[in-house]
């Protein structure tokens, strides 16, 4: 069978895709539950989307794919919508220009969640008697929406942000009392011949593959990620100051935006105490991992750390002792933050923030890209940006994997990025 963007489920696990299918959709609906019709059509920069348009866009995913595809007589709920809210589908025909989708007061809000009303129930009746493509179709639908999950939430957090009144989108939650861990630690890792990639055994996208040999030179990780305090430090030390710290990009971009500190840190006085988040304003823990970094700020950060950030490869082969499961991700609609590390040995290796690797996103040996619309997923993108790993807590527990290659542009950092230093031995 032909690999799409993802491998699929065995036929047998009908029944389950089905309820995990109910399961997303409705949790993608409980999320923007507190919005208002303004509050999920305003865009709040062209890397952003409105949270209307993430509703709809994962619907057409589902609908373009699959209902008009393979549901003889199925009825196109809105034949406008295939131009509003396709992505970056060439094969799909002429789209609205992303940097333009706040300019969609309508359709409504109401109308956008009838829209996903009218998708979902001719999916959930279909799915018993799909042919294998279009299950393996649904799989990769699903899979896509948790990725939207996440950054239906990074993007109202940016559009919150910009907002004078510091709005929340949830009531904070009790928070418990911050402690700031002890120094940081290192931990040897593997060292030699090590396989990396999907190796077959559930779902990966097209990107993890194929599984291949790679060779590990003796080297450290650092045994947790790092801190808002250890991050005052480096900004009170002059770090976003010193040019010398800074790849040549990363100046000209701390200079051309007059970035000082992380986004959505606060400055109160003559100091950086306080950060905005989901759940509104707050004080500034330094024993939580500092969030929303760029690729340029970790990368000067290690560089004054006297490290370096590690390889896709090391975080991966460290990686694949852990269990993706667990970790500080998102469970239910609710305040998504970074919490400090506890414990022993590495930790914090899945969930709380992508991890910046220094490996580029580039095609492993002998990756093909899908044939068709779906092929344009992954493979299309693979040019001058970074491999991020580990999953963040606005990512839907079960999303990730050691495998999962997350990959962002060296200036953003509108979604929940950290790092983890490394070093060689």
């Amino acid at each position: 069978m032909e690999r799409a963007a993802g491998t699929g489920l065995p036929p047998d696990s009908r029944s389950k895709l089905q309820a995990r299918f109910k399961q997303i959709r409705s949790l993608t609906e409980a999320l923007v539950e507190p919005l208002s019709d303004a509050d999920a059509s305003v865009q709040s920069m062209p890397d952003a989307s409105p949270s209307k348009w993430h509703l709809a866009h994962t619907t057409w995913f589902f609908e373009t794919f699959i209902a008009r595809e393979f549901l003889p007589g199925y009825q196109v709920f809105d034949a406008r919508f295939a131009y509003l809210f396709n992505s970056y589908y060439e094969a799909q025909g002429q789209r609205l220009a992303r940097a333009s989708r706040g300019v969609l007061t309508r359709p409504t809000l109401e109308v956008v969640r009838a829209y996903r009303a009218h998708v979902d129930a001719a999916l959930l009746e279909a799915i018993a008697e799909l042919p294998a493509k279009a299950i393996e179709l649904v799989e990769l639908g699903c899979q896509h929406e948790q990725q939207h999950q996440e950054l239906l939430l990074t993007d109202i957090l940016h559009l919150f942000s910009l907002n004078p009144l510091e709005p929340c989108v949830w009531q904070a939650r009790p928070r418990e009392a911050g402690h700031r861990p002890e120094g940081l630690d290192w931990v040897a890792g593997r060292a030699g011949l090590a396989r990396i990639g999907d190796a077959g055994a559930g779902f990966g996208f097209d990107c993890e593959g194929p599984r291949h040999d790679t060779w590990l030179a003796p080297h450290a990780l650092a045994t947790r990620l790092v801190t808002n305090a250890e991050w005052l430090d480096f900004i009170e030390d002059g770090g976003y100051r010193n040019p010398s710290l800074w790849l040549s990009d990363g100046w000209a971009w701390i200079k051309q935006g007059d970035i000082q500190a992380p986004l959505y840190w606060r400055r109160r006085g003559d100091g950086w105490t306080r950060q905005f988040g989901l759940d509104g304003a707050s004080g500034l823990d330094g024993a939580a991992p500092v969030a929303h970094i760029s690729y340029y700020e970790a990368e000067a950060y290690a560089r004054w750390a006297g490290a370096r950030l590690p390889t896709e490869a090391e975080w991966e082969s460290a990686a694949e002792g852990f269990e993706p499961w667990e970790g500080n991700f998102l469970d239910s609609a609710g305040p998504a933050r970074p919490m400090a590390a506890r414990g022993d040995g590495l930790r914090q290796m899945y969930g709380d923030l992508w991890e910046w690797t220094g490996s580029a996103y580039l095609p492993y040996p002998g990756f093909r890209p899908a044939g068709g619309a779906v092929g344009e997923y992954n493979g299309k993108f693979m040019s001058g940006q970074f491999v991020l790993k580990g999953g963040s807590c606005a990512t839907p527990r079960g999303h990730v994997r050691a495998s999962y290659r997350n990959f962002f542009y060296p200036h953003q950092r509108w979604q929940f990025t950290g790092l983890r230093l490394a070093k060689d031995l």
